[in-house]
């Protein structure tokens, strides 16, 4: 059974910093997908039950406990003892979109490295560019302890990933989602064996006991009755960026609202018509 632990927004600072999604820069659009869709800090941040720690962006420690693993998200701050300060570019593509650190070793769930694969190579090296910008923590975190086997990898090397047209709204909300946003890494059930159950997307189900309780995640599906499929495209954008249904109740952790408020309108229209396009689950 999992434990995620999260927390409130970032600094206001941070977040109202964020650049809109058209941004022409790497390091700009490194910044904007890091504070708002991808939302690597709801992980990688330590998170207390007042918000993130002040001064300890990206800095790690987070537990993850499952009954088969006890996972600790790690320091992914330049600090060159207990971060990725001596990383190069290419180790740190390499550790988001295969899962493999320079030394060789796999790194293991709960890091989504089945959809973090398909990340553009313009997008990876955005993120990468904004990681080079954030504060050094020495910060040295605990080892993961995994009660089951690795596989030796979890798929071929990354070659070239282009970009996802964002004028293809459809395909570009789905890369959103996806490959970066990885909203079905808990929005899919899970099989005994801990594989994503691929015939029932979005279906839901999964349990994330924590602080605040067991939070349940939603059937996000087109499903009139279980799904989204008589909420309005408003009321899908309120629950995504403000953290409340339909019926005005609120959302528990681990959903990342908090991130997710910095999301551009435009790539909230391409996130709402690609889960329109769902197919109904019960």
């Amino acid at each position: 059974m999992k434990t995620w632990m999260t927390g409130a927004a970032l600094a206001a600072t941070l977040l109202s910093a964020a650049p809109a999604a058209n941004a022409e820069t790497p390091l700009e659009r490194g910044r904007y997908l890091m504070n708002s869709v991808v939302a690597c800090g709801n992980c990688h941040t330590p998170q207390t039950p007042a918000g993130p720690v002040p001064g300890q962006e990206l800095a790690g420690g987070t537990p993850f406990k499952d009954a088969a693993f006890t996972a600790y998200a790690s320091n992914i701050t330049p600090d060159p003892e207990t971060g990725i300060g001596r990383w190069t570019d290419e180790q740190i593509i390499t550790a988001i979109r295969e899962g493999r650190r320079p030394d060789g070793s796999l790194i293991g769930p709960p890091m989504p490295t089945e959809f973090y694969r398909h990340i553009s190579d313009n997008d990876v090296k955005a993120l990468v560019a904004y990681m080079r910008t954030v504060p050094p923590v020495r910060n040295a975190v605990p080892k993961s302890e995994y009660r089951m086997p690795l596989p030796a990898s979890w798929g071929p090397p990354i070659g070239t990933v282009p970009d996802v047209p964002r004028t293809d709204k459809l395909a570009y909300g789905a890369y959103l989602t996806g490959a970066l946003g990885h909203c079905q890494d808990c929005h899919t059930p899970r099989l005994p064996d801990g594989r994503l159950e691929t015939a029932r997307p979005g279906a839901g189900g999964q349990p994330f006991p924590g602080p605040w309780g067991v939070s349940v995640s939603r059937n996000i599906t087109s499903s009139d009755k279980a799904g989204l499929g008589q909420w309005t495209d408003a009321q899908i954008k309120r629950a995504i960026t403000e953290g409340i249904r339909a019926d005005g109740t609120r959302l528990a952790p681990p959903m990342a609202f908090h991130w997710y408020r910095n999301i551009a309108a435009d790539d909230l229209d391409a996130i709402v018509a690609h889960l329109r396009t769902l197919p109904p689950q019960e």
